[in-house]
């Protein structure tokens, strides 16, 4: 728990998402889904954007509603760690 300390959270860049994966050791990927509406058409459209998120305690779930924030880079494409766990997925 040491180490999860020592990583610097930055509190503005916090996001939440929805756990598609969790077969990494210590790592989850979180499916963030925004709505935009389109400049011409003004049609509302989904966009959806995966990203790979620290979990130390190997806690979270594939179906869990999970909160993250930017950290430092963890990995080559891991740069988010774990906040908690809003919601369980049972």
């Amino acid at each position: 728990m040491a180490e999860l300390e020592a990583i610097k959270i930055n509190e503005s860049k916090k996001m939440e998402g929805e756990v598609v994966s969790d077969k990494m050791d210590k790592t989850i990927v979180v499916e963030v889904t925004r709505t935009l509406k389109h400049p011409v058409l003004g049609k509302v459209i989904k966009r959806s954007k995966k990203y790979k998120v620290h979990d130390e305690k190997n806690s979270a779930k594939v179906g869990n509603w999970v909160e993250f924030a930017e950290c430092r880079p963890l990995s080559k494409t891991k740069h988010m760690v774990l906040c908690k766990i809003i919601r369980s997925s049972n």
